[in-house]
């Protein structure tokens, strides 16, 4: 009981710390629409499974045993967040507010935003370190395979959870409409907020 109790919490705390997914569910949210920012909560919860999925094969025990090759990993989630981030705040074209408009950015963005919602994730270096260190430091060798399968769906679910609830508060239309007009301030800002994270892995990994 102690056990799932302890993953249950670190995946809340986890799930609830601002990061580069939470930006990026800001991004699609308000510039796509709803239907947008559900795509790229549901790719960011697939992109946990990917984290559990190399963890429970050994993979994550080799990760935290070896330095370098966890800094590699580490920086090229750093980079990935690093070009999002700037093609986010470089980004120049602006979304027509019009409901006609709007709605068709939203179906022609629904797969990128799944896929980048997924890379987000995928190739994040915060939610690695969230895995790799629940799954090798709280969950114990003996637990049944089927918990541990449990404890990767509750941190995936919880995701997709979390980031539906920010999906649908971004994309409500009086919130979304006041911040499609500050677009490009957005855009920038959130951009920065990427470039942020990623500079500083990079940096924290020198």
């Amino acid at each position: 009981m102690a056990e799932i109790i302890a993953v249950a919490v670190i995946t809340v705390l986890a799930v609830i710390s601002p990061g580069a997914d939470f930006a990026m569910i800001v991004r699609n949210s308000y510039l796509y629409g709803r239907t947008a920012g559900l795509f790229a909560a549901v790719g960011i919860s697939l992109g946990v499974l990917v984290h559990v999925t190399y963890t429970m094969l050994g993979v994550g025990l080799l990760l935290s045993r070896t330095p370098a090759l966890f800094t590699v990993v580490k920086i090229v989630g750093a980079c990935y967040l690093v070009w999002i981030g700037y093609k986010t705040f470089s980004a120049r074209a602006e979304i027509n507010t019009t409901a006609e408009a709007v709605g068709t950015e939203s179906r022609a963005s629904r797969r990128r935003s799944l896929r980048t919602g997924f890379l987000t994730n995928a190739l994040n270096p915060k939610t690695m370190l969230f895995v790799v260190s629940t799954y090798t430091q709280v969950v114990d060798r003996d637990t049944p395979l089927a918990q541990q399968v449990g404890y990767g769906l509750f941190m995936s679910l919880a995701h997709l959870i979390w980031f539906g609830l920010a999906a649908g508060l971004f994309s409500a239309p009086a919130l979304r409409s006041r911040m499609l007009r500050r677009q490009k301030t957005l855009n920038r800002t959130i951009g920065a907020i990427l470039m942020a994270f990623g500079l500083s892995l990079v940096f924290a990994s020198a």
